[in-house]
């Protein structure tokens, strides 16, 4: 008798399953929960904005580097661009001169060097891109909401969240896991995907018990 063989985890479900207990982790921190339930005032988002900044000027500033990577180009959506929202957004609760009064902060200072060390890898881009970009279509626009209720703010200075070039999520997001699962990598490579995503997650958890110090 033929048995089928069993169809090979796909990276989306790698990443998803591979990284449960971190994603958990990162979302009950203190800082996200006591922001989302309007604990701490505009100047937390602020803080968490600038460092967004820093990290999301690195993550789009490979994208070059990556897109001449075999397969690279694939990964690469001009729509998912977020630091133009994230200037927009500081100049607005800021001021102009915004940059002037914000710095990286230690663990946002590593996650911008892992991410800068990833541009020659596609499964340490992937894994990165997959936890930044799939996090705001989908948990960002809840954190979104929650800021519009508690703080009043937007749709000025939470422009982050808005994507005006996607104007459904679900199907963006399927098209974007249809990439990675397409992706021609080898069993070493999935693996190296899910502990990079793993890392990524660990990095943003640092991050936000940095901001939660902050603002304690």
């Amino acid at each position: 008798m033929t048995t089928l063989a069993t169809a090979r985890p796909t990276l989306s479900s790698r990443l998803r399953e591979g990284t449960r207990e971190e994603h958990e982790s990162a979302e009950s921190s203190g800082f996200i929960s006591r922001l989302m339930s309007g604990d701490l005032g505009t100047d937390a988002y602020v803080s968490l904005a600038s460092q967004q900044y820093f990290v999301y000027s690195a993550l789009e500033a490979i994208a070059d580097d990556v897109r001449v990577l075999p397969q690279g180009g694939s990964l690469i959506f001009s729509e998912l661009t977020r630091t133009p929202s994230i200037v927009r957004d500081l100049e607005h609760l800021v001021g102009p001169d915004w940059q002037s009064s914000v710095r990286a902060l230690p663990a946002t200072e590593r996650y911008v060097a892992t991410l800068h060390a990833s541009s020659t890898s596609l499964p340490r881009y992937a894994a990165h891109a997959y936890t930044r970009y799939l996090g705001d279509l989908s948990g960002g626009q809840i954190i979104k909401r929650m800021l519009e209720r508690h703080y009043g703010l937007g749709p000025e200075g939470i422009t982050f969240y808005s994507f005006e070039e996607i104007p459904k999520s679900k199907p963006f997001k399927d098209v974007y896991r249809e990439r990675l699962d397409t992706l021609e990598f080898s069993e070493d490579e999935l693996a190296e995907a899910v502990v990079e995503a793993k890392a990524a997650f660990r990095l943003n958890q640092d991050l936000f018990g940095e901001l939660g110090a902050q603002h304690c």
